[in-house]
């Protein structure tokens, strides 16, 4: 009889996912806290790069608004495919260690610790490329209108309540577990490419909010607030409440549901 995964053309079936996603979030709970803080910096710097690439290709785009939003979520995958691809620690995506949480092989301590270096790393890359894109004056790119895209994005994200930035990051690192979900289906660079393209462009294009792209587009947009239009409640209010949907969002969403559907019964075993 033909393994499982060959009948989904060579890819992992949803089973087999699950029980490399559950083993995935063993060895990522364990792993050494200087490389996880090293690959955590790496994965914020790459998110960062993506944000910084969906502002270049959306400022003055004559496009029209649906497909303008398209090229800006193409351009945003950037980021994820660094992160999964490259190998780097991104905490809205080991929101999926829940998996090996609910599969009793991880502490709720390890999970902890996981979230908060990786985090902790997150915002440090994020802000660190935010602090070259200032320096490097690449926000003066058309005339200035680069500057001016960042700014109304950091404004917009500001002005959101806790209730609809909750929502949006619930919505958002939905999606961004499935991508990196459907990626460990893959065996090749493409296959994990092409999984991660199409739930990444669908988060960006529909508005959704992610708590590691907001630590560059808000801090980028505080360096180029010379008019003081964004207040620094709005921001922390936004942090705080997409950071939390993000974990309901990866957690309860995509781990949770997954380990009910697969490995709930294993567990019993």
């Amino acid at each position: 009889m033909q393994p499982e995964h060959q009948m989904y053309g060579d890819a992992y079936t949803p089973a087999e996912i699950a029980k490399r996603v559950l083993n995935m979030g063993v060895t990522k709970a364990r792993a050494e806290t200087l490389t996880l803080l090293v690959l955590a910096i790496l994965a914020g710097a790459f998110i960062a790069l993506g944000g910084l690439f969906y502002s270049v290709v959306i400022t003055d785009s004559a496009l029209g608004f649906g497909l303008t939003r398209l090229l800006g979520g193409l351009s945003f995958c950037l980021g994820l495919i660094l992160v999964v691809i490259g190998g780097a620690e991104l905490f809205t995506g080991n929101n999926l260690l829940v998996m090996a949480w609910a599969g009793k092989q991880i502490t709720t301590r390890e999970v902890l610790r996981n979230w908060g270096i990786v985090y902790i790393g997150n915002i440090i890359g994020a802000f660190v490329v935010a602090g070259m894109v200032y320096y490097a004056d690449t926000t003066s790119m058309a005339d200035g209108s680069v500057g001016k895209t960042l700014l109304s994005i950091a404004l917009t994200k500001s002005n959101l309540s806790f209730t609809i930035g909750f929502a949006r990051g619930v919505l958002c690192n939905m999606l961004v577990c499935l991508a990196v979900w459907l990626a460990m289906g893959g065996h090749s660079v493409t296959d994990k490419i092409l999984a991660i393209i199409f739930p990444v462009t669908a988060f960006v294009v529909l508005g959704f909010e992610h708590s590691v792209a907001n630590w560059f587009f808000l801090p980028m947009g505080l360096m180029l607030d010379t008019g003081q239009q964004i207040a620094y409640s709005g921001v922390m209010v936004n942090l705080i409440s997409v950071t939390l949907g993000n974990i309901a969002g990866g957690s309860l969403l995509v781990a949770g549901v997954y380990w009910i559907a697969y490995l709930r019964k294993e567990d019993k075993k």
